[in-house]
């Protein structure tokens, strides 16, 4: 049944069965495209290494995949009953209360908004520098950021299937090169291949914090199998296998290439070798012991890796502005889809105009900044992209406590481990990280000293969760017939359809 207004088309019932596109490996493939593999061993580790001089890293991998799996296992057992695009806004508003679910919201469309802007700041400044390294012509940073943000606004407005295909490609092809850099980095083994990094004493000193606040961030994304749930073929259980799919690769990925990286350089000189070249490391490594070619060509997967990065956070945002819109939180504009592709378009939309004006708002800013070629990296990315993935931890520890809440209420299926005790657990778990982040916000921003900075950005992501539970309340006075349908997606408010391709 639709009602039909000008080029508007509200459908009633449950329009979306037709989106349904996403199977097992799609989605596992943007939830890895979101850690952006490349990125992470390259940019993450070596900068891990360099930070904390702590060797441990590739066991601190296995103790975050540890962590998060016992956290997946409550989340995923939920998601077989909730599904909704919000993820995490609608499993709190149904396993706390609605006004919380409101709060949680506001902080995942921050920590979305900031993780994938903030890429665009390393993903302009490593083209930038790329372009005057092979053509000598120099590039301001912002200008491949403006051309690359064009790009992901057509894919987050057409068939999310499409965006999958092309995340599935770059993906496959970042593994194939940091697999080939594994393998000879064993073999070279200047000192031997070591199991020193993997060993607890390795990881367990001075230090042990900031590595995990680190670590954190490559697992960013991994939450977001809920969000395509709406558009996922089975999504009582493509959700789960894909999330614990996503969970077991990451972790064994990154733990079995740190690693290498730390027996390829050697134990005992990966960390000033780390310091020293940063990103370089992988790079001239590949080029000394694989071929100019084979690293040239990660350097190029590097940039492509940054892109996949920047598609999957980018359709994570569009899909809380579309839920929120379809649920009259926010504007009801906000929950228009594509008829054709079920794409959230006006989400998509929302999202492109916030990266086009930070972008805008930190070139203007930079114009002769002391900090030179490196001022998108060493701003933009380093601090939007920390903040982000602070809020997404956040995100994961109250959501521990909705999965209790919620089988409390009704306990479907699930056993004392699924709807308690893993719950419970995971929300020590990832408490204890939580705190970790904050007590070293300063040293992931890389900063000697706190400054008005260290508080100004987690200000950014508990402030508007605090907003976001006073606007809830306020809707329960102001609102009621909204109020109760929040969080419950396509039970609530049908979403808008636009037209054709002429609506655009």
């Amino acid at each position: 049944m639709s009602l039909t207004t000008g080029k508007e088309t509200t459908e009633v019932g449950h329009p979306h069965h037709h989106r349904r596109r996403l199977g097992v490996p799609a989605v596992t493939f943007m939830i890895i495209a979101a850690s952006a593999p490349l990125t992470v061993l390259a940019g993450g580790v070596t900068t891990t290494f360099a930070v904390t001089g702590v060797t441990g890293v590739p066991l601190s991998f296995l103790l975050l995949g540890g962590t998060l799996a016992v956290f997946a296992v409550g989340y995923a057992a939920m998601s077989r009953y909730v599904v909704n695009a919000g993820a995490f806004y609608s499993y709190v508003a149904q396993g706390i209360s609605r006004p919380v679910g409101v709060g949680v919201s506001m902080v995942a469309l921050m920590a979305y908004n900031l993780m994938q802007v903030g890429i665009y700041g390393l993903f302009g400044f490593t083209v930038s520098s790329l372009i005057n390294e092979r053509f000598g012509v120099t590039v301001p940073w912002w200008i491949p950021v403006l051309l690359c943000i064009a790009v992901v606004a057509f894919l987050g407005v057409n068939r999310v299937d499409l965006s999958a295909k092309v995340l599935g490609v770059l993906v496959g092809l970042e593994f194939l090169v940091v697999i080939v850099y594994d393998v000879v980095s064993f073999v070279v083994a200047p000192e031997g291949v070591s199991g020193a990094p993997l060993t607890p004493q390795s990881l367990f000193v001075p230090g042990v914090g900031a590595v995990l606040s680190f670590g954190i961030a490559a697992f960013m994304g991994f939450e977001s199998a809920a969000i395509y749930s709406e558009e996922s073929k089975d999504p009582k259980h493509t959700v789960a296998r894909a999330t614990y799919t996503a969970v077991a690769i990451i972790a064994l990925f990154y733990a079995v290439s740190s690693w290498a990286m730390a027996v390829g350089t050697g134990p005992s000189a990966v960390v000033d070798a780390s310091a020293k070249q940063g990103p370089d490391l992988m790079f001239g490594f590949l080029s000394d012991h694989a071929g100019v070619l084979l690293a040239d060509l990660a350097r190029l997967l590097f940039v492509t890796s940054l892109f996949a990065a920047l598609v999957s956070f980018h359709n994570a945002a569009a899909r809380y502005f579309f839920s929120l819109g379809r649920e009259q939180v926010l504007p009801r504009r906000l929950g228009a889809v594509r008829r054709h592709s079920g794409a959230p378009y006006a989400g998509s939309i929302a999202q492109t105009v916030i990266a086009v004006v930070v972008t805008v708002a930190f070139a203007i800013a930079g114009t002769g900044s002391t900090l030179g070629d490196l001022y998108p990296v060493l701003t933009m990315f380093t601090w939007l992209t920390n903040d982000g993935a602070m809020g997404l931890v956040l995100l994961m520890t109250v959501v521990s406590l909705a999965v209790i809440g919620f089988f409390r209420k009704n306990r479907h299926d699930a056993g004392i481990w699924t709807r308690a005790i893993a719950p419970a657990l995971g929300f020590l778990l990832l408490a204890v990280i939580f705190v970790l982040i904050v007590v070293n916000f300063n040293v992931l921003l890389g900063q000697n000293e706190s400054n008005v900075l260290t508080f100004i950005l987690p200000a950014a992501i508990i402030v508007p969760g605090l907003v976001g539970i006073v606007w809830g309340l306020r809707l329960r006075r102001s609102n009621p017939a909204v109020y109760r349908r929040i969080g419950h997606g396509e039970e609530g408010p049908a979403a808008v359809h636009l037209g054709d391709e002429e609506d655009l």
